[in-house]
């Protein structure tokens, strides 16, 4: 299989002296008041208020809009880094071993000011879909903060998911996507739903009046179709109205706050899978969406023209068929030719070799950094957007804010075509070209995309299928021309294998209305369905309306191709559940009941069946952290693998700790590793595990763990790296929280320790969240005090420590670091293990550290 990547690295932000800053703002404003008078749109302009702080004036706005009560939030999802199977490539062999990049919810709420019960949430995860049980317990967790959350609903709140294929699976409620990753996990499930609830309640926090505006751009280079063959067997009239094969807008709704104008945050629709992170790959990410999301919240952090806290959510759109992979499909077998149109095979007519390229293909790297790639290039086109809304822009506009959401079964469902007959929709099944899987993600044995699924092509799997269930007469005719390899709607044993009830749900805020999605709607599916909705919505709303369509959403109901890809039966359609009328009975529900989104609605549809939980009920054959321990010789904690002395810029930095199973504790919030870097003399961090360049790889072996922590070097500074794990012993209910700083590491060669504590003889005056911090005297004769990073339990040693001077023309590198001390600090008695730090026992011996030529520590 291939791996993928890319060069090129992000060089770090660094934090000014204040002087900077103040001849930074004095250039800002000369520049802003220069071009008053010939720049077009709102320019940015600073008032000083009663107490002397300066702060941006409410902007000129480019174009007239209504208010809206606008408010947006994130949080930590991040699940299980370990242990558990991924959701997305359906792989057992696709197991947790580290952590690349944290994973989030990011919420949107939109409200009608003059009616504030009318309003929405529109919720961005870091997930490969939306799903029934998922959307069930963030329902119950908001209606469990209290009254003050009531108004949102069923209704009114979209669970979407980025699609990205490199996250935690266990958290579905149906049997199917269970099964690779060994069943349900309440773990995994429950930091979704909890970090998605945390992510709503700051986003009602955040809510105050403001503006929304629309743009859009041109990405052609974030996706290709994957299945050009079943595309090509739509109308080629409808064809040519299109340019490309995928749809390449991406389109940006910015908040922006009334009060100063500064912007609170911007969701983005663009369709590209989340499958630039290879089916070998097994550190948890965002993929590409998490990405570009991670590089847009970075860039505009110090940015004067966005508010704390901005959040940047990037939404799947009409995903189906497309792919990151945009260099195209090859085998790996050494012939170096493409895969086959019609059914991606290679010469030996399987799909197994065939895998598709990203930009960075030839890098080894599990495409890591391809993703990167195809995430800037999504950061890239949003940010252009976000640029150009400052002096151009469409705002929307309309006050009214409304939603609806319905349950429907798709069983047998009969409603009118749009040439006057009447079509249905069938229990859900799957073909036999779904196991084929796709170029991005192959599947095992003999599948084939376009696969027949006559005794010919496949005897052992017709036989295999039909020990499962035989599809009943009915069910084959309705589902056909798809063969039908699992019946699993119509398979309830020891639960409901997949979705035959979906949510129907849209949102509309002015003239934008949003289709939300129950599936991967294909790229020609997304077309038809949002041109049928925008010509109903014209009923409703007084401008012309602006339509977007996100998901997969609220459940995975799989896939939603148009009737002709459908009969081709490559892997999107054989993964289109209901039938060859899935995507017209989509259009027929929403399109009727546009009604509900018009600003005179005061009602909403009935609710429908609703949908089976399984939550209780589900199996699960995920054993729990049983035994959790380190080797002889070594203690939790301790750094076993120390970076070198020196590095090239570019270099990747290792370090090792003994650590505990991830599972102990998810840290949402925190972080399972930091780096450090020295600053004017004190330790600051700059990097979490939340940073796409510091990887946390666990290695865990007969109950014993220990991670390696990986960073980019990208200057001439120095570095510290940080381990936060926590053991948790099955037999003892205590926690004990460690944190391990490891020998720092710089680039410069020092022959000696060097001590510096910034002309101050002691440290103090500080509390349990504050980072470790040493002081000394110059003279080496007075006591230094220790603070942990996280708490404590005892007093707190207090230890003489001596200065070392560094080589001729060298400048200090930093202080000794608590590593130091704990390889030469003898504890005697009973000691405790917490924040990092030793404590108890009859007291401190100190010994004083060796000076080792080339490190510095």
């Amino acid at each position: 299989m291939p791996r993928h990547s890319r060069s090129g690295l992000e060089m770090p932000r660094r934090s000014f002296f204040a002087v900077f800053a103040l001849i930074s703002f004095v250039l800002l404003v000369t520049i802003s008041l220069s071009q008053l008078g010939t720049r077009q749109g709102p320019t940015l302009k600073f008032e000083r208020n009663t107490d002397g702080e300066w702060h941006a004036k409410p902007k000129t706005r480019a174009a007239a809009g209504d208010k809206y009560l606008l408010g947006v939030g994130k949080a930590d999802i991040t699940g299980p880094v370990v242990e558990i199977g991924f959701a997305g490539y359906a792989d057992l062999s696709q197991v947790g071993t580290g952590l690349r990049q944290r994973i989030y919810s990011r919420a949107f709420i939109v409200g009608d000011v003059s009616k504030p019960s009318d309003r929405f949430v529109y919720l961005v995860l870091d997930t490969q879909s939306g799903d029934t049980a998922v959307r069930k317990g963030i329902l119950e967790g908001v209606a469990a903060l209290g009254s003050g959350y009531s108004v949102y609903n069923k209704n009114n709140v979209a669970v979407t998911g980025t699609h990205s294929h490199a996250g935690p699976g266990a958290w579905f409620n149906y049997l199917l996507p269970q099964v690779t990753s060994l069943g349900f996990d309440k773990q995994s499930y429950q930091a979704i739903v909890n970090g998605a609830v945390l992510s709503i309640k700051r986003a009602h926090e955040s809510l105050q009046e403001g503006y929304l505006d629309v743009g859009t751009t041109e990405v052609t280079d974030g996706a290709i179709n994957r299945s050009l063959y079943a595309y090509l067997n739509n109308p080629a009239a409808e064809r040519a109205k299109y340019s490309a094969t995928t749809d390449t807008t991406l389109t940006l709704l910015r908040f922006q706050r009334a009060s100063d104008g500064k912007n609170m945050g911007v969701l983005t629709w663009y369709p590209t899978h989340g499958t630039s992170i290879l089916q070998n790959s097994t550190h948890v990410a965002g993929d590409n969406k998490g990405v570009a999301a991670y590089l847009l919240e970075k860039d505009l952090a110090s940015d004067a023209s966005a508010a704390p806290g901005f959040v940047a959510g990037f939404s799947q759109a009409n995903v189906g068929d497309t792919t990151p992979n945009v260099l195209g499909a090859y085998c790996d077998d050494g012939s170096g030719q493409q895969c086959s149109l019609e059914n991606s095979t290679c010469a030996d007519g399987k799909s197994q070799s065939c895998h598709g390229r990203g930009p960075a293909f030839q890098k080894l790297d599990l495409g890591i950094s391809s993703c990167y790639e195809i995430g800037r290039r999504q950061f890239a086109g949003a940010k252009s957007v976000y640029n150009a809304l400052a002096t151009t822009s469409t705002p929307v506009t309309g006050t009214s804010v409304k939603s609806f959401h319905f349950f429907q079964d798709m069983s047998y469902f009969k409603f009118p075509l749009a040439d006057g007959t009447t079509g249905q929709t069938c229990p859900a099944a799957l073909g036999y070209s779904f196991a084929a899987g796709t170029s991005d993600g192959p599947g095992a044995f003999d599948f084939t995309q376009a696969d027949s699924g006559t005794p010919d092509a496949n005897p052992l799997w017709a036989v295999v299928s039909g020990l499962l269930r035989t599809p009943s007469a009915e069910q084959a005719a309705c589902q056909q021309p798809k063969p039908v390899l699992l019946d699993v709607g119509e398979m309830s044993t020891p639960y409901a294998w997949s979705p035959n009830i979906v949510d129907i749900q849209m949102l509309r805020v002015g003239q934008l209305v949003i289709v939300v999605a129950p599936g991967e709607a294909t790229t020609m599916s997304g077309r038809r369905w949002k041109a049928a909705v925008k010509e109903a919505a014209k009923s409703i709303v007084p401008n012309d309306p602006l339509v977007v369509l996100g998901g997969p959403a609220n459940t995975y109901a799989h896939y939603i191709a148009t009737p002709e890809e459908y009969a081709i039966q490559r892997y999107e359609g054989a993964s289109t559940l209901f039938g060859p009328n899935t995507l017209p009975a989509y259009i027929n529900l929403t399109v009727s009941n546009i009604a509900y989104l018009s600003p005179s609605s005061t009602s909403t549809p009935a609710a429908g069946p609703s949908p089976p939980d399984n939550r209780a009920n589900s199996l699960s054959f995920i054993t729990g952290v049983v035994v959790d321990g380190a080797p002889a010789g070594r203690s939790f904690g301790q750094a076993i693998g120390q970076p070198s002395a020196s590095y090239t810029r570019g270099a990747v930095v290792n370090a090792t700790f003994q650590a505990a199973n991830p599972r102990n504790n998810l840290h949402l919030e925190g972080t399972y590793a930091a780096v450090e870097q020295l600053q004017s003399g004190k330790w600051v961090q700059i990097r979490t595990d939340a940073d796409w360049f510091l990887v946390l790889i666990a290695n865990v072996v007969l109950a014993l763990n220990d991670f390696e922590c990986q960073q980019r070097n990208m200057d001439s500074e120095e570095y510290d790296e940080s381990d936060y794990s926590t053991n948790d012993s099955p037999c003892d209910e205590s926690e004990e929280f460690y944190s391990s700083i490891n020998d720092s590491f710089c680039d410069e060669c020092w022959d000696n320790i060097v001590l510096d504590d910034s002309g101050e003889n002691f440290y103090e005056d500080t509390n349990q969240f504050d980072d470790p911090i040493l002081r000394h005297s110059w003279e080496g004769s007075n006591e230094i005090f220790l603070r942990p990073r996280r708490r404590w339990r005892d007093t707190l040693p207090e230890l003489p420590i001596t200065t070392e001077s560094s080589t001729a023309g060298c400048q200090m590198c930093g202080f000794v670091r608590e590593a130091i001390l704990l390889r030469n600090i003898k504890y005697e008695g009973d000691i405790i293990v917490y924040g990092g730090y030793v404590f108890g026992g009859i007291g401190p011996k100190y010994i004083p550290p060796l000076a080792k030529p080339g490190l510095a520590f």
